[in-house]
C-alpha cells in the first residue's frame, strides 16, 4: 500500500470519527456530562492523530485557511489567555477543554473533509439520525414517557427525544430541518431518495412541534420563512417549493387545531397583561449586570453560573447555569474582547456565503430544472445557523456539546465552500510548516489526553463515591481519593465538608477532630471557588457548634456578602442567632428568608422558635420588671 493510499484511508477514518461524535453526542443526552464528554474528547484525540499522519502521508499537503479561520485562532487563543487568569481553575479548564475539542473540530473537518462526497455523508447521516430522533419524540409525546433512555425527566407534556431538555432537541432539529427541506427540493438524487429525506423533514418538523419548545418555533419560523422566499423567486424551484410549503402550512393549521401543546404553551408566556419568559428578562438583566462590571474580559470562562449569587436578583431564588441568551452568556463570561471575536467570525462566514454564493448557485433555464447538491449545502446551512442565531437569543443551545459540534460542523463544511470561489486560501505546506503543524496537532492532542487521564481517575473515585452510603466516612474515603486525583474540583471539598460536619454533629466524643477536618474541607473549597456562600455556612455552623460563635458571625456575614439575596444564606445566618439566643436578631434574617422563599422549611421552624423564647421572655415577670423601670 502506498502513501496516496495510506492517506486516502486516514481521510476516510478522520470522516468516520467525525461521524461517530455527530451521531454519539445527540444520543448520549447531549455529552453534557463528563464521561460522556470524555468519549467525544478521545474520538477528537484520533482525528487530529489521523491528520497528523496525513500531514506527512500526502505528497502535496495543503491548508485551507479561510477568513473565519483567523476568528476561531483568535478564540482559541483568548481562551487560552481567560484561562490562566481566571478566577476558578477547574471551572475554566473544563471550559478550555471544550473550545479546543470545537476548534480541533473545526480545522480537522475544514481541511480533511472538504470534498462534496463528505459533505453529502456527514449532511444525509445527520439528517436520517434527526429523523429517528424525532420519531423518538413523537413516541415520548403520544405515550406520555418521562423517561429519555433510563433518565427521568420533568418536562411534563413535552417531549425531548434523546436530550434531557425539550428546547435541546429542537435546538438540534432546527439545524437539520433546512438541510433535509434543501436536498429536498434543490438537491440533486434519485427520486426514492428524496422521498426518505422529505419524510425526514416532516418528522422534524413533528419532532420540533412536539418538543414544545416557543424559541425553536419562532426561530423555524423565522428561518423557513427566509428559506421558502429564497426558493419561490428562482424559477426553477418554485412550483416544489410552493406545494411543500402549502402541506406545512395546511399540516401546521390541523396541528394547532388539534392539540392542546401549542396552546397552553402561548398562555405559558402570558401572565396579566405582560409577558413573562420564564424569568430569563431577570437571567438577561443579571448577564448584563455581571458584564458591566467586567467589560473586557468577562467573569471568567464558564463563570456565569458560579458568579450569579452576588447578582442574585431577590425574585429567583433557583440557579441557572446559564443566562438562557447565548448572545449574554458570552458578554458575561467572554466581555467585550471574546464578543468581538465572535462577532468578527460571524461577519467573516457571512461574507464568505455571499462570496461562494454564485460559485454553487448553477445557472438556471427554461428548459430543465437546475439541481445542485452544493446549492442544496450552502442554502441548508446557512438557514439552519440562522435558525440557531434566532434560538441563542431565548436559549443556551451552543453549551450543549452535541450541539454545538453540530454547529460547527456546519460552519466547517459552509466554509470549506471557499475553494469554489477561489485559490486564495489554499497554502502549500512545506517542511518547516509539516513540522509546525505536527507540533500544534501532537500539543492539542497531548493536552487533551492528559487532561482527560487527570479528570477521568478523578471520576472514577466519584463514581465509587457516589455508589458508597451518603454521607459515610466510606464516602469521605473515596472522595479523598478523588481530591488527590483533582486537587482543584471545589465539589469534591464542599461534600467532604459536609460528611466530616454530619459527622462532628453525632457528638461523639472525636467531634472536634470531625470539625477541624470539615473546616480544613471548606477552606479548600473556598480556596478553589471563593464566591460560593455556601461553603462559608458550613464553616461557620462547625464554629457555631464548637463554641466559637464569635467567628462563627464573622463568616456567615461573608456568606451574606457573597449572595446577599439568598434565601438559604438568610435562613443559616437566623439558624446562627438562635443558638446563640440572640432571638430578636434571628427573627429579622428568618423573615427576610421567608419573604425570598415562601416554601422554606429551615425559615419556618426557626422562627416559630425564636418567636416563641421571645414570647417567653416576654412574659417572664423579672423581664416584665426590667422592661418597666427601663421605660
Amino acid at each position: 500500500m502506498n502513501r496516496e493510499q495510506l492517506d486516502r484511508w486516514c481521510e476516510r477514518g478522520i470522516l468516520g470519527l467525525v461521524l461517530a461524535i455527530l451521531i454519539y453526542g445527540p444520543l448520549a443526552i447531549g455529552a453534557v456530562r463528563l464521561q460522556e464528554f470524555f468519549v467525544v474528547q478521545t474520538l477528537t484525540i484520533g482525528v487530529l492523530l489521523l491528520w497528523l499522519a496525513r500531514v506527512w502521508l500526502n505528497p502535496r499537503p495543503k491548508l485551507l485557511w479561510p477568513p473565519i479561520s483567523w476568528a476561531v485562532l483568535a478564540f482559541v487563543i483568548c481562551a487560552v489567555g481567560r484561562y490562566l487568569t481566571c478566577d476558578i481553575e477547574y471551572v475554566g479548564r473544563k471550559e478550555l477543554l471544550r473550545i479546543l475539542v470545537y476548534a480541533a473540530l473545526f480545522f480537522a473537518i475544514l481541511n480533511n473533509l472538504h470534498r462534496q462526497e463528505a459533505t453529502q455523508i456527514i449532511s444525509f447521516t445527520l439528517i436520517f439520525l434527526a429523523m429517528a430522533i424525532s420519531l423518538y419524540a413523537l413516541y415520548q409525546f403520544l405515550t406520555h414517557s418521562n423517561r429519555v433512555w433510563h433518565f427521568p425527566v420533568r418536562f411534563a407534556g413535552r417531549a425531548s427525544g434523546t436530550y434531557i431538555s425539550p428546547n435541546h432537541l429542537a435546538g438540534f432539529l432546527e439545524m437539520l430541518l433546512p438541510l433535509a427541506l434543501t436536498y429536498t427540493l434543490v438537491g440533486r438524487g434519485r427520486a426514492m431518495t428524496k422521498i426518505f429525506l422529505g419524510y425526514a423533514a416532516l418528522a422534524m418538523i413533528g419532532g420540533i412541534a412536539v418538543s414544545g419548545s416557543r424559541g425553536s418555533w419562532a426561530a423555524c419560523l423565522v428561518a423557513l420563512t427566509i428559506l421558502f422566499a429564497v426558493l419561490l423567486f428562482h424559477r426553477a424551484h418554485r412550483l416544489p417549493a410552493g406545494l411543500f410549503l402549502l402541506v406545512l402550512l395546511g399540516g401546521g393549521v390541523w396541528a394547532v387545531a388539534q392539540t392542546n401543546l401549542f396552546h397552553a404553551r402561548i398562555n405559558l408566556m402570558k401572565v396579566g397583561d405582560r409577558v413573562d419568559l420564564d424569568v430569563r428578562m431577570v437571567l438577561w438583566e443579571t448577564a448584563v449586570r455581571m458584564w458591566h462590571d467586567h467589560v473586557w474580559f468577562g467573569v471568567g470562562l464558564g463563570h456565569y453560573d458560579h458568579r450569579y449569587r452576588a447578582y442574585r436578583p431577590a425574585s429567583v431564588q433557583l440557579q441557572p447555569e446559564y443566562a438562557h441568551n447565548d448572545y449574554l452568556n458570552l458578554l458575561a463570561d467572554w466581555g467585550l474582547v471574546g464578543a468581538v471575536i465572535v462577532g468578527l467570525g460571524l461577519v467573516a462566514l457571512g461574507v464568505g456565503i455571499v462570496k461562494i454564493w454564485k460559485h454553487v448557485r448553477r445557472s438556471e433555464n427554461e428548459f430543465g430544472l437546475s439541481l445542485s447538491n452544493k446549492f442544496a449545502f450552502v442554502l441548508g446551512g446557512t438557514i439552519a445557523l440562522l435558525a440557531l442565531l434566532v434560538h441563542a437569543t431565548v436559549d443556551f443551545n451552543l453549551h450543549i456539546p452535541a450541539n454545538a459540534i453540530l454547529a460547527v460542523t456546519l460552519v466547517a463544511l459552509l466554509s470549506s465552500h471557499w475553494r469554489f470561489a477561489t485559490e486564495r486560501y489554499w497554502f502549500s505546506v512545506r517542511l518547516p510548516g509539516q513540522f509546525v503543524a505536527s507540533g500544534t496537532l501532537l500539543l492539542v492532542a497531548g493536552y487533551l489526553g492528559q487532561q482527560e487521564f487527570r479528570l477521568g481517575r478523578e471520576w472514577v473515585w466519584r463514581e465509587r463515591a457516589n455508589q458508597s452510603p451518603a454521607l459515610s466516612l466510606e464516602r469521605a474515603a473515596l472522595l479523598e481519593k478523588a481530591g488527590a486525583a483533582e486537587p482543584n474540583n471545589f465539589e469534591t471539598a464542599y461534600q467532604l465538608g459536609e460528611i466530616y460536619r454530619v459527622e462532628a454533629f453525632q457528638g461523639a466524643s472525636d467531634y472536634e477532630m470531625f470539625a477541624d477536618r470539615a473546616i480544613a474541607a471548606y477552606q479548600r473549597a473556598i480556596t478553589n471557588h471563593p464566591f460560593d456562600g455556601d461553603y462559608y455556612l458550613g464553616w461557620g455552623m462547625c464554629l457555631d457548634y464548637t463554641g466559637k460563635h464569635a467567628e462563627a458571625e464573622t463568616i456567615f456575614l461573608k456568606a451574606n456578602e457573597l449572595d446577599p439575596n439568598g434565601y438559604f444564606v438568610a435562613a443559616h445566618i437566623g439558624r446562627h442567632y438562635v443558638e446563640t439566643a440572640e432571638y430578636a436578631a434571628a427573627r429579622p434574617w428568618l423573615e427576610r428568608s421567608l419573604r425570598l422563599s415562601q416554601t422554606n422549611a429551615i425559615a419556618t421552624s426557626l422562627l416559630q422558635i425564636a418567636n416563641e423564647r421571645l414570647l417567653e421572655a416576654a412574659t417572664n415577670p423579672t423581664v416584665r420588671s426590667l422592661l418597666d423601670r427601663v421605660r
